[in-house]
């Protein structure tokens, strides 16, 4: 079985003491590939330290909207040049959360800013929405996206959402919310989407799938999503893993 985790954190410190064996477990499980996002110096580092471990690891970065009130032409800068490493796939992850304090006017000049070094780069974006569907749109359809390419990460809202991002040539990202046994929209909005466009990821330490719910997330409980995902379509575990695979590499231009 060949599974790709499309979002994780395991340069995250909670994975400080154990990541050789995260990784190992990983690969056990399946999970041959995996993009980690960096959103700060510091975990930049990290994600470079994780290069030295494991050639399928691949890099993203970008200032996430919980830190936007500290973003500024000198950041944005250092992001540009991040991406003179051939490891980095991807600027994210970026976008809106308005559940967090930061000002939405703030968070939505930062999305903006960096979805345009993204064109620039040319390299796909890796979309954070929280509680503010309206406004991520409207960004997103602004830039075009669909010309650079987009993942919405651990897609959760209904097929009118899934239907509209997906029109603006994006790809969804499946995370272990979609397990939730209170997730119904998200399943509904997973059916709803066309095979070549879906993704699957962990967003690990966080959101990890039952039977781990409220535990700490790995990339290997990747598996646990796509064998969930794979019997909603009635498809063999084997086909589904190989597809979203091939959508990552493809999104990720591997």
């Amino acid at each position: 079985m060949t599974i790709f985790d499309s979002h994780t954190h395991i340069n995250d410190p909670a994975f400080t003491t154990d990541l050789p064996d995260v990784i190992k477990r990983a690969h056990a499980w399946g999970v041959k590939k995996m993009l980690v996002l960096a959103g700060d110096g510091a975990s930049f580092g990290r994600l470079q330290q994780l290069w030295q471990l494991d050639n399928n690891i691949y890099g993203a970065a970008g200032c996430h909207p919980e830190d936007a009130v500290r973003f500024n032409t000198t950041e944005l800068d250092e992001l540009a040049q991040k991406f003179k490493f051939p490891q980095m796939k991807a600027l994210g992850e970026i976008g809106l959360d308005y559940h967090c304090s930061v000002e939405p006017k703030i968070q939505q000049e930062v999305f903006q800013q960096q979805l345009e070094l993204a064109r620039e780069l040319n390299v796909p974006v890796s979309i954070h929405n929280r509680d503010a569907f309206e406004d991520t749109y409207r960004i997103l359809k602004a830039a075009h996206v669909g010309d650079f390419g987009a993942i919405m990460h651990s897609f959760n809202g209904d097929t009118s959402w899934s239907k509209k991002f997906l029109d603006l040539g994006m790809n969804l990202s499946f995370s272990g919310v979609a397990t939730f046994k209170n997730a119904v929209e998200v399943r509904e909005a997973f059916l709803a989407t066309p095979l070549d466009r879906i993704l699957v990821e962990t967003d690990a330490p966080y959101l990890a799938p039952v039977p781990y719910r409220g535990q700490q997330n790995e990339p290997g409980f990747t598996r646990l999503t796509v064998e969930y995902l794979a019997d909603l379509r009635q498809l063999s575990v084997e086909k589904f893993a190989k597809q979203t695979y091939q959508n990552t590499l493809k999104i990720l231009r591997i």
